[in-house]
């Protein structure tokens, strides 16, 4: 049975748990020798497009970088129509787009593994590569307190979907008509043995957090409710004031690209406790745990 990286829920907790070990353990198999991978991108990229091409590359195959432009998914040719004939030619097909519903068609159609690289409604590569990191400077995932700040995105999704899965306790501080449903807080919470909560309230949320969260206010493909955007989200920069509320010593973690002065202060993302440059290394090392694993190394 060929399996895809949609969604983190697309693993059980003991699946993720592999992913990053492998994620973390030197000399892995050569699982793409001989080997392409399409990678296609509506969305342009500087960590998914370099963390993606080298890990393919350190697992012994050829990435193949495509604009979207090139295929036209949708529109010179049916998306069905594009990954039927690129899964041909591949051993494994990636997408980063705005619709997720793409990456979900080229999955039901694909005899090869397909791996969303970033859509509208998720985000796990970079989920993948926070827990990396977390795990990294806080010695377990488990039981760890973590707080986001800002939009409930695809981004927070993600990570949401992995700490409770794997046992941790977010706390989401979301500004009104930019947070998450109830159910959706339900769906998150019956994920695993974590716990999830939501505050409107960035104060709130980071009391006893060992590591906060944010991303940028705007996402590509929303310049146009920039303004509306950073008057919603008044009060949601995670400054050094905010920052001395979390627990001691915490951590600062953004998926970049960030915008010093809006969602965060410059003295918190280039301070001491920031963690934004692992962060995107571990990117790489992410995606090479997971496309090794969806290609069979355990």
């Amino acid at each position: 049975m060929t399996r895809h990286l949609l969604d983190i829920t697309d693993f059980t907790a003991d699946e993720l748990r592999s992913i990053l070990d492998l994620a973390q353990r030197p000399g892995l198999p050569q699982v793409l020798a001989g080997k392409g991978a399409a990678l296609i991108f509506e969305k342009p990229s500087n960590r998914t497009r370099h963390s993606m091409e080298m890990a393919v590359f350190q697992l012994g195959g050829h990435p193949v970088y495509t604009r979207g432009d090139e295929v036209g998914l949708d529109v010179r040719e049916p998306v069905e129509d594009v990954t039927r004939v690129l899964a041909g030619y591949h051993g494994l097909l990636a997408a980063r787009v705005f619709s997720h519903d793409l990456v979900v068609r080229m999955a039901a159609v694909s005899s090869v593994p397909v791996v969303n690289m970033l859509s509208d409604h998720s985000h796990p590569l970079q989920a993948l590569a926070d827990v990396l990191t977390m795990v990294q400077v806080h010695g377990s995932i488990e039981g760890l307190t973590v707080a986001y700040v800002g939009d409930y995105n695809n981004v927070s999704r993600s990570l949401g979907e992995a700490c409770v899965a794997l046992g941790a306790t977010l706390t989401l501080a979301c500004p009104l008509g930019y947070h998450a449903s109830d159910a959706e807080l339900e769906r998150l919470g019956a994920l695993g043995p974590g716990r999830v909560a939501q505050v409107h309230r960035p104060a709130e949320a980071v009391v006893g957090a060992a590591a906060v969260h944010t991303d940028s206010w705007t996402s590509m493909g929303q310049e146009t409710e920039k303004q509306a955007r950073v008057q919603a989200f008044e009060g949601f920069t995670v400054d050094e004031a905010l920052m001395a509320g979390a627990a001691p010593g915490a951590g600062f973690y953004h998926c970049l690209p960030a915008y010093r002065g809006l969602e965060v202060a410059a003295e918190v993302i280039d301070g001491v406790h920031s963690h934004v440059i692992a962060q995107a290394h571990n990117r790489l090392h992410a995606a090479r745990g997971a496309l090794a694993f969806l290609m069979g190394a355990r």
